[in-house]
């Protein structure tokens, strides 16, 4: 009896493990059938995968060098001195510490500035691209705001500074919003504004709302084209009016889009680019990196430093710098996502 009952339990094992594999087979067929089917599409999404492989994810151990002495350039980063947390404590409690948190300030500063202010732009201006009904002015204004977008850091940097130009110095009248910001009083006749550390915050995050507002509305709007217009046709004939309508049926409709977007969002607000700052503080003099300095440039004036003195020591400052401003940015998209999860339906994971 024993005998028969382990027979007719392997014999079960073996069915189960039989209808396993079959399933598995089965699965990695609908697999191979739909790689197949749709094989363009991941033809073209070869170019995308290599460009993440060799920028995103093979330079990730590249930061053992926060971790390193890494001051003899003629060994590898893995046969370099572990030094643990020597590079951290240094510049955030060490000589370093005074520029580096003002540097961390000024970052934090104007990310959150930018996301106050520059957020709700695009979605206002997709807002009122989808009220105009003339295809084709409504195509005209949208492309005239994209433009910025498509105009380099140099020269949009340029405009800036020619628009912002004081009376008296390489024009003899003044940039237009130069006269313009003294008529109102804002500032005073002659004072360069992108020499004043009080006014680069303003500047920054102005240029970046000009520059970025009308494309990032393109995601904005797509959302607001795809909610169905039986919707809007049900509103009016209960009575409710333009911003009932945008109050009850647009932005909820959008919420998913805001919700993913603004995690985005919060993830690269640390991400404050040295391109734009360094362009606008070139010659402007020391007085102005007190709100100008953030992040990046400290860590490209610390590369510039170890190149300078030939030492390595400097890149594991750098390094840890760069590394710490990360991974606080990354506890933020943590953070953003657990909230949206908790209060809502849409999450990035």
């Amino acid at each position: 009896m024993e005998s028969n009952e382990k027979k007719n339990q392997l014999t079960t094992l073996e069915i189960e493990r039989a209808e396993r594999l079959q399933s598995e087979k089965e699965r990695y067929r609908k697999i191979w059938i739909q790689i197949r089917r749709y094989a363009p599409i991941y033809v073209m999404l070869i170019p995308v995968a290599l460009f993440f492989y060799l920028f995103r994810y093979r330079p990730i151990g590249g930061i053992l060098v926060a971790f390193k002495n890494y001051d003899n350039f003629s060994i590898s980063i893995n046969q370099s001195d572990f030094y643990g947390f020597f590079s951290f404590k240094y510049i955030m409690f060490g000589p370093q510490a005074t520029r580096f948190w003002r540097a961390f300030r000024n970052t934090f500063t104007i990310s959150v500035y930018g996301l106050f202010f520059g957020f709700p732009v695009p979605i206002i201006l997709a807002l009122f691209f989808s009220e105009i009904k003339n295809e084709k002015y409504r195509s005209l204004t949208q492309i005239i705001s994209y433009l910025p977008k498509f105009i380099s850091t140099v020269v949009i940097t340029s405009i800036i500074a020619m628009m912002l130009t004081a009376k008296g110095t390489t024009t003899g009248s003044g940039g237009i919003l130069a006269q313009l910001f003294v008529r109102l009083g804002v500032v005073e006749s002659g004072v360069a504004m992108l020499s004043e550390p009080q006014y680069f915050r303003s500047i920054y995050i102005l240029s970046d709302i000009w520059a970025g507002a009308g494309y990032g509305s393109i995601v904005y709007f797509a959302a607001i084209m795809a909610i169905s217009p039986t919707n809007y046709e049900a509103a009016k004939i209960d009575g409710a009016n333009k911003l009932a309508q945008i109050r009850y049926i647009t932005l909820p409709g959008m919420a998913p889009t805001l919700t993913i977007m603004l995690i985005l969002r919060v993830g690269a607000a640390l991400s404050v680019g040295y391109e734009k700052v360094l362009l606008l503080t070139e010659n402007r003099g020391q007085n102005v990196l007190e709100t100008a300095e953030v992040i990046s440039t400290y860590v490209l004036s610390l590369g510039g430093l170890m190149a300078g003195s030939g030492s390595g020591s400097a890149i594991n400052y750098a390094a840890a710098a760069d590394l710490f401003n990360s991974l606080i940015a990354m506890f933020l998209v943590l953070g953003a996502n657990f909230i949206s999860r908790r209060v809502s339906d849409t999450s990035l994971f």
